[in-house]
């Protein structure tokens, strides 16, 4: 019966791992850097400064459309397939529901007054972008009656940005 070299495997094993690993091809910072550039996700980073002025001046014109109480202007900024969460409201789903909604909101608000929509952030991939804003409404004479936050999302959608979905609430009243 032979003997077994225990040392002679063992050296024999580590001997054909590290020819095995000093064979992998080395890897050059510069050629992984190049990869790395003309990567599709670094060629197609959006200008989410642009997308935000781009979404303040929706915004801007929501607030116009809003101000003028005029419900086919603010509903025209959601898509057929919309849902809105406002704040101590259910769910409310498809245009139609959001421009009855709308009606119904607007007829309970004094008149003469203005709202404002200001863009804090976005943030997306340019197709889809999520909006994170405030709200405040002044009275005729200027003083705020409401503070409020939302977030909407909105999709490019033959070639413009449209609401499908948003959710706002109410700031703390102060006492």
């Amino acid at each position: 019966m032979k003997k077994i070299n225990y040392f002679l495997c063992a050296s024999v094993c580590v001997a054909m791992v590290l020819c095995t690993i000093s064979c992998k091809a080395p890897t050059d910072d510069k050629t992984a850097a190049a990869a790395t550039e003309t990567a599709p996700e670094a060629a197609a980073m959006p200008d989410m400064a642009k997308i935000k002025a781009d979404i303040q001046a929706l915004e801007t014109a929501w607030s116009a459309a809003d101000n003028a109480r005029d419900t086919n202007a603010l509903s025209a900024f959601y898509s057929d397939d919309a849902v809105t969460l406002s704040n101590n409201k259910p769910m409310i789903s498809g245009k139609a529901a959001i421009h009855k909604d709308i009606v119904a909101s607007l007829a309970k608000r004094a008149k003469g007054g203005t709202t404002s929509y200001d863009v804090m952030n976005v943030y997306g991939d340019g197709k889809t972008v999520t909006e994170i804003g405030t709200t405040t409404r002044k009275d005729a004479s200027g003083k705020v009656t409401y503070s409020g936050k939302y977030m909407a999302v909105w999709e490019m959608r033959d070639g413009k940005y449209i609401c499908v979905a948003d959710i706002s609430n109410d700031d703390v009243k102060e006492k």
